[in-house]
């Protein structure tokens, strides 16, 4: 039973970051909460063979059970004219917080998890092409993709040519 001794260890260590991806991924406290242990779950049968490099493999499953969520509930899904005032436990509530949690469902589920596992957990290219089992090519077009409809959703923001060529 020892060996999952260290599993525990994993989890006490690691459980913020873990809820901090799966809320980017997700956009609520409580599905990221749900999200989290739905991984747990489905990495205890494997821990004696993941142990060593258990963080990727984790990372993987939460991509991939996020976007399995989103496709099961896109259809019952209703769209509301108001927002239900939501208790932030994971940062501040501000604006930006906000704003960038919106700006993350606008994407798909795919592009959301490049960018949240390449800017967020800062994973390379590669390790994000193997935690979601896709192509480091197909890594690249999401992030760009992802980016730029990031951008397209605050042309406000966007520094001017004069502020970028003075870089």
């Amino acid at each position: 039973m020892t060996g999952y001794a260290d599993f525990e260890q994993f989890v006490i260590a690691r459980r913020a970051a873990l809820l901090r991806t799966a809320y980017l991924l997700t956009g609520n406290p409580h599905d990221a909460e749900d999200l989290v242990q739905t991984a747990l779950i489905k990495v205890v049968p494997k821990w004696a063979r993941i142990r060593d490099r258990p963080e990727a493999y984790v990372r993987a499953v939460l991509a991939r059970e996020s976007a399995n969520r989103w496709r099961a509930r896109r259809w019952r899904e209703v769209s509301t004219d108001t927002v239900p005032d939501v208790m932030d436990r994971h940062g501040t509530d501000s604006a930006d917080h906000i704003s960038l949690l919106e700006d993350l469902r606008s994407l798909s589920p795919r592009q959301r998890a490049v960018l949240v596992l390449r800017y967020f957990d800062a994973l390379t290219e590669a390790e994000t092409a193997a935690a979601l089992g896709i192509s480091v090519g197909t890594v690249k077009s999401h992030a760009r993709d992802g980016l730029l409809r990031l951008r397209d959703q605050r042309p406000d923001e966007q520094p001017t040519r004069a502020a970028r060529q003075s870089r």
